[in-house]
């Protein structure tokens, strides 16, 4: 979707990976009608150069490898908010899953937080 690309965008602003000058342009872009799956390029000229700044629009729900703990969305280490931006639900339902699967097996929800918290590097 075209806002949780925004949202990617502006995450990736906000944390200092991206300049104002190249979060406008990207965002320009995706608001073009840039498809799903063509990678934006951030570069000066546009045209995808060597050595330029690229941003993948690319990110399908569920896609492991690209999870992150999250710097914005976060209560303790930013776990579920990593687990909502990479899997698609919000990220109160993950908490609500945390806290359910903590009470229910004796802590093992907190271990696998917190395992997840230690190995899970931050966005």
């Amino acid at each position: 979707m075209i806002s949780d690309e925004i949202r990617r965008l502006h995450e990736l602003h906000q944390a200092g990976a991206l300049t104002t000058e190249e979060f406008e342009r990207a965002k320009a872009k995706v608001l073009a009608g840039a498809s799903p799956g063509e990678r934006v390029s951030l570069d000066k000229d546009g045209g995808g150069a060597a050595g330029g700044y690229g941003f993948d629009t690319r990110r399908g729900a569920g896609d492991f490898s690209s999870l992150r703990r999250s710097r914005a969305d976060r209560w303790l280490g930013g776990v579920c908010g990593g687990l909502a931006g990479t899997l698609g639900l919000d990220t109160w339902i993950w908490r609500l899953v945390f806290t359910v699967f903590t009470i229910l097996t004796s802590g093992f929800g907190a271990l696998v937080y917190l395992l997840m918290w230690i190995f899970v590097p931050e966005e």
